[in-house]
């Protein structure tokens, strides 16, 4: 049974303004309220189906405070998700993703929200491991990003055991789709730079293995960890690793010959996991979570959507 009021801290980004989408095309009841510092996106970007908004920072407590009164559920989103950018400015990211999910949290136990669903990363805290990653492994995060994600999963089950609310951390592999203009991962950087007819450069010689889940996969599995009774952490992508020759050589054959495109080699960057996909298996015996949109299909949707942009 999914919850009838949820907060969505970061819904105007990315992964927020698809998940609210995704709530509505499934048909799904619900009382949709928005905090979002607009950082990373816009409300122009929300749907018609968002009762509330609210511009905001989850690094002010008295305003996270305020949108978690009533909730049912609160789907924290909102975050710092760069590796590069934490290795240049810790401190930034601490206060982003610790002290922001530590505020989400007080709310919530101040508020009685029963559960609270957390995005949180799978590669970045697991370094140098043996691919597939998995939930019994044991954290080993090679950027401040990555400890930041690991700080927040274990704030979230201290709260849940000490206050008795559910939290629900869920990794997030690398998510692509509609609606990421703004999201620097590969497959919107890849498609922004053929766009403006720019050479693409890729750190290291494209031999490195990513597990990409196209966005609306992994809306489903957001909405199927609130509706269920499952708590902990899960990994949420595809299950399937991919390097990133393999994805540019899809991507070639997606945007077709009126969109030729360079590709250029660098070193490999600082604090880079080379190789990293997951398994899915708990989240599937947990709450369903079964993606079905393959590369083959979710790279032309998406190319589409930055062509009509």
């Amino acid at each position: 049974m999914i919850a009838q009021k949820i907060l969505i801290t970061g819904g105007c980004g990315f992964i927020g303004s698809n998940l609210i989408r995704r709530a509505a095309a499934l048909g799904l009841p619900g009382h949709l309220t928005v905090l979002d510092n607009e950082t990373m996106g816009s409300p122009a970007d929300l749907p018609p189906n968002v009762a509330a908004y609210q511009k905001g920072d989850v690094r002010d407590l008295p305003t996270v405070l305020r949108m978690s009164e009533g909730c049912d559920a609160i789907i924290h989103l909102a975050g710092h998700t760069r590796v590069l950018e934490s290795i240049d400015d810790p401190v930034s990211d601490f206060e982003t993703n610790v002290r922001g999910t530590l505020n989400v949290l007080l709310a919530a136990r101040d508020s009685r929200v029963p559960h609270v669903v957390l995005a949180s990363t799978g590669g970045a805290l697991f370094g140098a491991e043996t691919a597939p990653i998995h939930e019994g492994m044991v954290p080993q995060p090679l950027s401040p990003y990555g400890a930041s994600k690991l700080a927040m999963e274990g704030y979230a089950n201290a709260f849940s055991s000490s206050y008795g609310f559910r939290t629900t951390a869920l990794r997030f592999t690398n998510v692509y789709g509609p609606y990421s203009r703004r999201k620097g991962s590969a497959v919107a950087h890849f498609f922004r730079q053929i766009l403006a007819r720019q050479p693409i450069t890729v750190y290291g010689d494209g031999s490195q293995v990513r597990d990409f889940v196209y966005v609306d996969d992994l809306c489903d599995g957001i909405l199927q960890s609130l509706g269920a009774s499952a708590s902990g952490v899960y990994h949420l992508g595809s299950g399937h690793p991919t390097s990133v020759s393999s994805l540019l050589e899809n991507m070639r054959a997606v945007v077709g010959p009126d969109w030729p495109f360079e590709v250029r080699y660098a070193p490999w960057r600082t604090g880079e996991v080379r190789r990293t996909f997951t398994t899915i298996e708990k989240a599937a015996n947990a709450f369903g979570y079964r993606p079905a949109v393959t590369l083959e299909t979710g790279l032309p949707r998406t190319w589409r959507w930055f062509l009509d942009q």
